[in-house]
């Protein structure tokens, strides 16, 4: 894993960029929430925690990338950007990617939380005629529903600790040490970001039925910020009316934060699982085409 900067027109994206032994089988695109960085998913408090470290071993490129607003971006862009600004900015840095890196059969999303929101606003927007990017193969999300449990201004204030239990859950989920080394990666939320969480529901609404790409959607046993009972996760599903495969699941044993806890490599597991199933139906459809 080595630190690598993505130039986005204006702006220069920095990202933590994991690379296997030999030719990616595709490249994860992981992109963290709100209020976090890059580093979410290189968690450091146990060798089991990090996405790059496994993703890596198991054959793929793997780039963390700090979303505009955090990062190297953050001193230029102190109130972040708008979830339309930072799609755009996005995908230059992913057409800079995929011009000086191996990415493999194609693009995969793993996002969290707000990372997830940036997830749909991008494959909401990608143009399957675009050669110049990477094709974005399938989304993993976790942490993200469309309906809030409460108000989500009372906990994305300025004060980097409001909403801890929501983001968390219980202590014992996580490995020793994880809240010292995650100590450095938490920050304040951006005060667009904070305005983009209140349109959520409505924006959700937009974006999901224009998603043409398999979706996974991953909910931690403890997870305080989103409805996830049964009805609601139908309605959550029912949402994506143009993907050819929508798949919610649930993560035991986790809070919110799931990639940073004991749950992180069953979890990321299972992403990865699910990007191999997206691999086999786009190479099942390549077959029958030919």
């Amino acid at each position: 894993m080595h630190p690598v900067s993505l130039p986005a027109g204006d702006l220069t994206l920095s990202a933590l960029l994991a690379v296997p032994d030999g030719p990616p089988r595709g490249t994860i695109v992981a992109v963290h929430g709100g209020g976090t960085s890059a580093a979410y998913f290189d968690g450091q408090a146990h060798p089991d925690v990090s996405l790059l470290t496994l993703g890596a071993r198991l054959g793929y490129t793997v780039v963390a990338v700090d979303r505009p607003g955090y990062g190297a971006s953050a001193a230029q862009l102190p109130g972040g950007q708008t979830l339309t600004e930072q799609a755009t900015a996005l995908r230059m840095a992913l057409r800079h990617l995929g011009d000086h890196c191996g990415t493999g059969t194609g693009m995969f999303m793993l996002a969290h939380s707000f990372g997830g929101k940036l997830a749909l606003a991008y494959a909401a927007g990608a143009d399957e005629r675009d050669s110049s990017l990477p094709a974005l193969l399938g989304l993993d999300i976790s942490g993200l529903g469309h309906t809030y449990l409460d108000d989500p201004s009372q906990f994305l204030g300025a004060n980097r600790h409001s909403g801890w239990k929501r983001n968390w859950g219980a202590l014992r989920y996580y490995p020793p040490n994880t809240f010292r080394e995650a100590d450095t990666m938490v920050g304040p939320m951006p005060v667009h970001e904070r305005t983009e969480a209140g349109r959520w529901p409505l924006r959700f609404a937009e974006l999901a039925g224009r998603v043409r790409v398999p979706v996974r959607l991953t909910f931690a046993e403890c997870e305080l910020w989103w409805r996830n009972d049964e009805e609601s996760l139908t309605d959550l599903a029912a949402g994506f009316t143009a993907a050819p495969l929508v798949r919610v699941d649930r993560q035991p044993g986790a809070g919110h934060n799931i990639s940073l806890g004991w749950a992180a490599r069953a979890y990321h597991l299972r992403a990865v699982a699910f990007f191999e199933e997206c691999l086999g139906r786009q190479a099942a459809g390549a077959s029958a085409a030919s």
